[in-house]
């Protein structure tokens, strides 16, 4: 440590002016230097004068120069101050927290002399030093004071330890005392401890020793016992004078000495365990140093000179500065002072066991500190001050701190986390975790104070990720474990840490009561949740709800809000709480029930007098009350009575409040008189237990107390006379007799006949009871009592009034009873009748009146039918001879069987309606064999035949209506049930009708009406072939009729009417199929003159075309006009052949000549100046001789005018001539459509919209242009207003190479559909535009029409088509949220489809776990389905169980079992057999390599064994099955671990030799091949030969496919199996086979064995089990399988035992060669047989 001058306080004097004290307060605020003129200057921390105040003589009568101040010092809480005067008195001055505060003398303490030096350790304990030598304790609050010790020689100095605790005293004659007010367990001696050189003037006691200086110049170290450590020595030092005064540092590592002009500083090297002499502070003139103070952070040295100059020096090691927030000045090496640069606030930090802080950091935004030394650690909270020291050994700074607990620290270190409170000096508690997200753990440290607890400190975290414990810090136990089935992302406890609520990673949200250990899901899908700040209320968000819990302990009921954003906060602040959600850039707040919260906390915590001060401040309301009625019962159940009251008083029940309020009086007057808590007075106690209505508990509080009057007179005031009667009689009560006619009194009065009926029959009064019952309308139970007592039943007129009395209350059986009990049989009779009890009646009838018997069977089977009883009714009328009662009986129970048994035994016709009923039945339920036979029975055969036909059943139907019916009846049967088919649509049954009744006219006619022409055909080809050509011809006509023209043209030419079919077509003006026909039909001519009418029907140039096409032009004018057609010549002529123009005219003349009257010769001649375009002459001639022909005229210079295209001269002269069509056409053959479509709309309306789906053709063809002209006439529909067609045109504008065009003109129609039209035409044209923008991709375009028209599924659906499923899902939540099921599910399916399997995963994992399987991914498969249920894993597991043993990889799936755990599941059970034959029938598996394939499948049946005894499969014959194929797996497996050592070579053989009991599971040859050649191998050869010849005997059998004709003679008085089941192929090889062929017959030959199995002492062979002559069976060896007999090893598991011999064998070998095969097989033993035996071995 340096010292570093800083400033000076008070400017030295020229003369002596002593500084004889200064004072550091604790809290470091202020400083206190006291002058020679005995005034105390009071400084703040910056060395500022702030104040000051003059001391006192002890008696003001002496003058203030009569003392001097020898020492002062402040108090623990810094507010006041010790003055040691040397007049023989202590003053206590108060000086107030603030500056200015008013001074004065709070105690003073006169002494017999001076006080040379004082401390103040301690809140109310002064102590102090007397010139005659005396240490004394001033107690500042008894205003008294002590001697401690006492000495012979002046007190010269004090110093305390670091603690305070225990002080020291120096003397003149160099005595240094030490005292201990504890001394902290340090076992350190008190009194004298050393003696110095000279008087201790300057004495400090550091943290590890004492130091002392004095006149001698030196300074000397002493141990803790007083022995010298150091010497530091001055004297020859001709500067350095005496020490004068030493301080210590707060931490006691640093010590300053102080001389003439000079401060020597000591610090103490922990390390090296000495002190270490630092640089010395050497201030010229600074005169001898009377005074040091050292502040108590550390951070500051005052020194007081002989002059009365006070210097002030900073003290540091180092100082650093943090992120321009901090300084952190390290003032010793144990003492850290931070201080806040913004604030100005400091915080000290110090290892109290006196450790080298390392470094410290600031950590926690910036709020908390935390600090290493050797072995603790230091932890600090900055805001509050509480600071920690633990102890913390080197964990290489490898710890995450985490600070997001205000209250406590926790410590991640190597997989622990620790935990330490803020202001405790200890670790709170340790646990083992991996996981550190402090999202997963959860403490809480007294947050809320709870009736009853003190010390409530929980914390919550995860073993593993699917596993919570919850621990008890306070109490260092475990409050419990929660095992969870998916992975846990949250959790957190409630304040009070009685509840968690935890998260799970499917956003499942569940809660879990700690004290009760249940646990409730809460919601699914929370997005968000938290506890409310001091409540129990919890607030969550689910998708689009905000959902509150205000009373937890009711989960079901949650308050919900919609919200349409996410929750981000949580506030709770002036008696109000907010739920922050942000809607988009909005932040919403939603504030919850304030009093919900307030009033639920209250009641958690138990602080009623909270709950009800906070009700008094509601108004009433519904909501208020439920809550008085809570907090009423909660104040009952605490005995808060008074508080009870008040909330009876709020609720108006005022008998309530009344009976409470006179309780409470009770509980005052007795808190008064004793007092003692007046509840558990016994009065009050009874009150309450009567308020709860727990009477009897009343009643015990009374009797306890031999109260008995009271309890009585309690049963009494409640009428409860039973109860009342009952105390009284248990406890001898004198009045008793009074009691009970009270009771009885009252039982009358209050109308109670039958409660005093009862009484009088307790009491004997039989007749009483009676009357009174009889009273009470209670004729039962009078019965029931006169019937017990046979002097009552020989009363006849009791009997007779009892009677009346049951039959006037219709009790007729118990009316019965009675008359039967006095022998009244015919009344008895008839009452049981009327009471429906026929079978006493019965009963009573077959002793007394047998001949009613069967009248009584007949009502009682009447009875039940009423009753609805119908099956018991049936042998009721078979027993009174009702058969046809009891046929009705049977169909009406539905036992038909029993119907049919009782209609065959009837002789009577009557009963023949029944056959019916029952024979519908049987129809119904398809027995129609039996239907029949009862339809016939009955005689409905119809019903017969139309269930067969209703049945399709037409042979069956038809066999019986023949046999029954007449043939007229069959046919109408059959033609009405084929109509009936007709309607029904049925057209083929109905033809199998017709035909069967042979009325295939009927048939030609329904397909005919139902134009099914080729069924037409069909029959008519069958029935009438010589009408099958006119059939032909008149389904044309009707078919061209019909405009089915090509359908006609197959009829016309199926009957040779080709001319027809020509005529059809030219007709219709299909020409080219008419010329088809007449080419392909006609021949030469027809052909010619099919072109030719083709030609005429087109005329003007296409005519011309066509006929040069077919080369026939010369032979159409040459027809044309030898037929007359002179126009059509003339046409044709001048187009193409003007040569005959001239013959024509000829012709023509001659015609004229010959035929034409002088009109006809004008239309001629304008005709010619027409023809030669003449246009005046020819309008002349036309105008003044023809006007008829004008029009032709008109139109011929119309046409000219279009050829040279002046359109407007030709449009002019058209109309002229009214051909406002021919304008049309011309425009149209222009391409000039919209003057086409003017011409139309203007004269020819009508044609209009022909003439536009003609445009919409040509459009379509042309493309582009098309377009463009859609584009220009829906703007001038638009334009004019015609929305409609507008929208139609904008609809039809279709350009695949301008998509935006498109896009403009579909958009443009929707909206004016939308805008104009009506909501129905503007949905179809939604309808259309949505799928075309959908096709251009304009998905948000197209969804955005569909919502404008609340199509919301159509919008979701195009979302959906174009992968927007974010907004899919929005518009779903928002709009419709029924959809949102369906929008998840395409989603799924989008993602199965397009193999985004991991983006699957979080959706529907099965899905993608089905996709996993199906692709091959086993690995991922199985890693995702981990994550999941044990039952989804083991679905896949079993799954690609199934894949591996179809690829033959069956050890690789039993290891996937090993890996993941067998589960008992009776699905799997085909796999396991599956996979143990597979590996059992492997070949070549005998030998040592194979040991790990079986271990393995042994290690899984064990499993298997062990999960099937602890399920509902134990003791199955499916388990008895898998502990076989384990046992036979282990033989297995230690066989293969025998064979790799050499020892273990017979053990091997026993092992394959035992395998042969187990055939029947085993393959046979394997078995026995195996078992022949290891006997062969050891040389047990007899056992050698007869198992390999029996293994050549099974080779034979195989080879034939049955093993019937093996010899087993061999094998008698064994337990090996006879009949085991074929093996399908051989074990070995053809060679193998024949090399042990050539064996067994070579030693057959030998003759040197004998074919006989070795035997034992038993007499049987020495493998087998069972014994042969007693049947006893022993237990197999574990290790060989072989019999134990006599010398065995037993283990504890029942049924294991092992022959010693083998056992030690085994070890013997185990050891001596370390096998690890061996050491397996024996630890798998440990494990199946529940230990190994104490002479065992361990090779771990």
């Amino acid at each position: 440590m340096q010292l570093k001058y800083l400033k000076t306080l008070l400017t030295s004097r020229e003369f002596a002016a002593k500084v004889t004290c200064m004072a550091w307060a604790p809290n470091n605020i202020k400083f206190a230097v006291c002058t020679v003129d005995r005034v105390v200057l009071l400084y703040d921390e910056h060395g500022e004068s702030r104040d000051k105040f003059s001391t006192k003589p002890v008696d003001a009568k002496y003058g203030k120069q009569s003392y001097v101040v020898n020492d002062m010092a402040f108090s623990p809480d810094s507010t006041k101050i010790a003055i040691g005067q040397s007049d023989n008195i202590i003053f206590v001055y108060r000086i107030g927290e603030d500056w200015g505060d008013k001074k004065v003398i709070c105690n003073k303490f006169v002494q017999t002399s001076a006080v040379t030096c004082l401390l103040w350790p301690a809140e109310h304990a002064i102590v102090y030093g007397l010139v005659e030598g005396k240490i004394r304790l001033a107690n500042t609050q008894t205003n008294k004071s002590s001697t401690i010790y006492a000495t012979e020689s002046w007190v010269v100095s004090l110093a305390s330890n670091v603690s305070g605790k225990g002080i020291i005293s120096g003397h003149a004659d160099g005595t240094v005392v030490r005292y201990f007010f504890d001394d902290e367990g340090s076992g350190e001696s008190q009194g004298k401890l050393l003696t110095h050189s000279c008087p201790p003037y300057a004495i400090a006691w550091g943290a590890n020793s004492i130091m002392v200086g004095g006149c001698d110049k030196k300074v000397v170290a002493y141990s803790r016992e007083g022995h010298i450590l150091q010497t530091f020595d001055y004297s020859r030092d001709r500067t350095e004078k005496e020490f004068t005064v030493a301080v210590a540092s707060p931490s006691g590592e640093s010590v300053v000495f102080g001389s003439f002009d000079r401060l020597r500083v000591f610090n103490w090297a922990p390390r090296r365990g000495m002190w270490d002499e630092a640089k010395p502070k050497e201030i010229s003139n600074l005169y001898t140093i009377t005074s040091l103070a050292w502040k108590k952070d550390g951070s500051r040295l005052c020194a007081g000179t002989l002059c009365g100059g006070v210097e002030l020096f900073d003290c540091c090691l180092r100082r650093t500065i943090y992120k321009n927030k901090y300084e952190v000045t390290y003032v010793g090496l144990s003492q850290v002072i931070v201080k806040n640069l913004s604030t100005g606030t400091r915080v000290v930090l110090k290892s109290y066991y006196g450790y080298e802080i390392e470094e410290v950091k600031i950590m926690g935004k910036d709020r908390y500190l935390m600090a290493h030394t050797s072995d603790t650690l230091l932890l600090g909270d900055l805001l509050t001050n509480k600071l920690s020291e633990v102890p913390w050994t080197g964990s290489g700074g490898n710890e995450k701190f985490f600070f997001e607990n205000e209250t406590v620290c926790m410590i991640f270190n190597a997989g622990e986390l620790s935990l330490v409170e803020y202001s405790s000096n200890e670790i709170l508690g340790s646990v083992r975790t991996e996981f550190m997200n402090p999202h997963l753990i959860s403490v809480r440290l007294n947050e809320r104070k709870q009736k009853g607890v003190e010390d409530n400190k929980k914390l919550a975290y995860l073993i593993d990720i699917k596993t919570i414990a919850i621990v008890d810090l306070a109490g260092g136990y475990n409050l419990g474990t929660i095992s969870h089935d998916s992975k846990i992302d949250w959790l957190e406890l409630n304040e009070t840490g009685c509840k968690l609520l935890f998260r799970d990673k499917k956003l499942r949200l569940h809660l879990y009561n700690i004290q009760s250990g249940v646990k409730t899901t809460l919601l699914s899908f929370c997005s968000y949740v938290q506890w409310v700040p001091g409540s129990d209320v919890v607030v969550s968000q689910n998708r689009g709800n905000l959902c509150i819990w205000y009373s937890i302990d009711s989960p079901e009921t949650v308050t919900m809000f919609p919200v349409k954003g996410d929750i981000v906060d949580l506030k709770r602040a002036d008696g109000k709480t907010d739920v922050i959600v942000t809607e988009g850039v909005n932040m919403v707040t939603y504030t919850l029930d304030e009093g919900l919260i307030e009033f639920g906390t209250a009641v958690d915590d138990g602080d009623y007098n909270r709950a009800t001060a906070f009700l008094e401040t509601l108004e009433m309301s519904p909501e208020t009350e439920a809550m008085w009625k809570t907090l009423s019962k909660l104040a009952l159940e605490a005995c808060q009575l008074h508080i009870a009251e008040r909330c009876f008083a709020a609720l108006g029940d005022v008998s309530t409040l009344h009976f409470l309020r006179q309780t409470n009086e009770i509980v005052d007057k007795v808190s008064q008189e004793t007092g003692e808590d007046g509840t558990s007075f016994y009065q009050v106690q009874a009150r309450v237990a009567m308020l709860d209505k727990n009477f009897k508990l009343a009643e015990m509080h009374y009797t306890e107390q031999n109260a008995i009057e009271e309890a009585i007179e309690m049963y009494q005031e409640l009428h409860m006379w039973d109860d009342c009667i009952a105390v009284a009689e248990a406890k001898g009560y004198p009045e008793l007799d009074t009691l009970r006619e009270n009771r009885y009194r009252w039982l009358m009065e209050t109308g109670q006949e039958d409660r005093a009926g009862e009484v009088r029959e307790s009491e004997g009064d039989f007749q009483g009871a009676i009357n009174l019952y009889l009273k009470a309308g209670l004729p039962a139970k009078a019965a029931r009592l006169a019937m017990s007592q046979s002097e009552i039943t020989n009363s006849s007129e009791t009997v007779d009034r009892i009677a009346a009395s049951l039959i006037k209350g219709e009790f007729y059986e118990r009316a019965g009873d009675l008359y039967e009990k006095i022998r009244n049989n015919q009344r008895a009779l008839e009452c049981y009748c009327k009471g429906g009890a026929f079978r006493k009646a019965v009963e009573l009838a077959r002793i007394t009146f047998p001949a009613e018997v069967v009248k009584l069977e007949e009502s009682w089977g009447d009875y039940l039918v009423q009753q609805k009883q119908m099956d018991a009714a049936i042998n009721h009328f078979i027993e009174a001879g009702c058969s046809l009662k009891a046929i009705e009986a049977a169909i009406a129970a539905r036992q038909w069987k029993k119907a049919v048994h009782i209609l065959e035994l009837q002789e009577d016709s009557s009963s023949e309606k029944y056959y019916v009923k029952i024979a519908q039945h049987y129809a119904s339920m398809q027995d129609y064999e039996m239907a029949e036979q009862l339809f016939v029975k009955g005689g409905h055969i119809k019903d017969a035949v139309e269930m067969y036909t209703a049945a399709g059943h037409w042979e069956e139907a038809h066999k019986l209506a023949v046999k029954c019916m007449t043939e007229e009846e069959v046919m109408a049967l059959y033609i009405s049930r084929a109509q009936e088919l007709e309607r029904d649509g049925k057209f083929k049954e109905a033809e199998r009708l017709f035909a069967t009744v042979k009325q295939p006219d009927l048939a030609i006619t329904m397909y005919k009406k139902n134009r099914m022409f080729d069924d037409v055909i069909r029959l008519v080809a069958k029935h009438h072939p010589d009408l099958l050509t006119e059939t032909h011809v008149h389904l044309a006509k009707e078919l061209e009729a019909e405009s089915r023209f090509s359908e006609a043209e197959y009829h016309f030419m199926e009957a040779e009417e080709w001319k027809a079919a020509v005529h059809m077509y030219s007709v219709n003006d299909m020409w080219e199929d008419a010329y088809r026909v007449a080419k392909s039909h006609g021949g030469a001519d027809a052909q010619k003159q099919v072109a030719y009418l083709w030609a005429r029907s087109l005329g003007g140039e296409a005519a011309v075309k066509l006929l040069n096409k077919f080369g026939l032009l010369e032979y159409a004018i040459k027809s044309a006009s030898n037929k007359f057609s002179f126009d059509f010549a003339f046409d044709l002529a001048r187009l193409a052949c003007k040569e005959k123009i001239p013959e024509i005219h000829l012709k023509h003349a001659l015609y004229l000549e010959d035929e034409v009257n002088p009109s006809q010769f004008y239309h001629t001649v304008s005709s010619l100046y027409v023809h030669n375009q003449d246009w005046a002459n020819a309008q002349r001639v036309a105008e003044g001789h023809d006007p008829e022909s004008l029009s032709e005229v008109l139109v011929g210079q119309a046409k000219f005018c279009f050829k040279e295209n002046d359109f407007k001269k030709a449009e002019a002269f058209l109309l002229q001539a009214q051909r406002p069509e021919l304008a049309v056409k011309y425009y149209k053959d222009a391409d000039m459509w919209s003057d086409a479509i003017r011409i139309c709309k203007e004269y020819i309306p009508n044609k209009l919209s022909m003439l536009q789906e003609e445009y919409e053709r040509e459009a379509s063809k042309k493309g582009l242009r098309g377009v463009e002209g859609f584009l220009e006439q829906a703007r001038e529909w638009e334009q004019s207003g015609e929305y409609s067609r507008a929208v139609e045109y904008y609809l039809k504008v279709k350009d695949d190479s301008n998509t935006a065009l498109m896009e403009k003109c579909w958009m443009k129609a929707a909206e004016l559909s939308i805008k104009f039209l009506t909501t129905d035409v503007a949905v179809e044209v939604i309808q259309v535009v949505g799928p075309r923008l959908a096709q251009l991709r304009k998905f948000n375009a197209a969804a955005e029409l569909y919502l404008n028209m609340d199509l919301i599924k159509e919008a979701i659906d195009v979302f959906i088509e174009g992968e927007e499923w974010n907004k899919a899902k929005r518009v779903a939540k928002e709009l419709e949220p029924r959809y949102e099921d369906y929008v998840d599910q395409k989603y799924k399916e989008h993602l199965k489809n397009q193999g985004r399997v991991e983006s699957l995963v979080g959706v529907d994992v099965m899905a993608a776990l089905d996709i996993y399987a199906e692709r091959g991914q086993w690995e991922k498969c199985l890693e995702t389905a981990s994550k999941q249920t044990f039952q989804i894993l083991h679905k896949y597991i079993a799954l690609y169980a199934t894949h591996l043993i179809k690829d033959k990889e069956a050890p690789k799936a039993v290891q996937l079992y090993i890996q993941h755990g067998v589960p008992p599941n009776p699905q799997n059970f085909n796999i396991y057999k599956r996979l143990f034959l597979d590996l059992i029938n492997l070949p070549d598996t005998d030998g040592p390599e194979s040991y790990r394939m079986f271990a393995d499948l042994r290690n899984f049946f064990f499993q298997l064994c062990e999960n099937m005894s602890k399920s509902t499969e134990a003791n199955t014959p499916a388990h008895e099955d898998f502990e076989q194929m384990l046992l036979i797996s282990h033989y297995y497996a230690t066989r293969s671990a025998a064979k790799g050592v050499e020892q273990l070579i017979s053990i091997a053989t026993k092992l394959s030799v035992s395998l042969l009991r187990h055939t029947e599971l085993v393959p046979a040859d394997k078995a026995f091949y195996e078992a022949g050649l290891a006997c062969k191998a050891i040389g047990w050869e007899n056992m050698a030969f007869i198992f390999l010849n029996h293994f050549l005997d099974l080779c034979d059998g195989i080879d034939e496919g049955t093993l019937d004709t093996l010899d087993h003679t061999d094998f008698l008085d064994t337990d090996i199996p006879f009949e085991v089941p074929v093996p399908t192929k051989l074990c070995v090889t053809v060679a193998q086979r024949d090399q042990i062929r050539d064996w067994v017959l070579m030693v057959s030959m030998d003759h040197r064995l004998e074919q006989v199995l070795p035997h034992d002492e038993r007499n049987t062979y020495e493998a087998s089990l069972v014994a042969a002559n007693t049947g006893l069976r022993s237990l197999p060896c574990v290790l060989t399988g072989y019999p134990v007999l006599r010398n065995k090893i037993e283990f504890s598991a029942a049924g294991k035992a092992a022959n010693k011999e083998d056992w030690n064998k085994f070890l013997m070998a185990t050891k001596t060669t370390h096998s690890p095969e061996c050491q397996d097989v024996l630890e798998f033993i440990r494990q199946w047989c529940g230990g190994l035996p104490a002479s065992g071995f361990s090779f771990r």
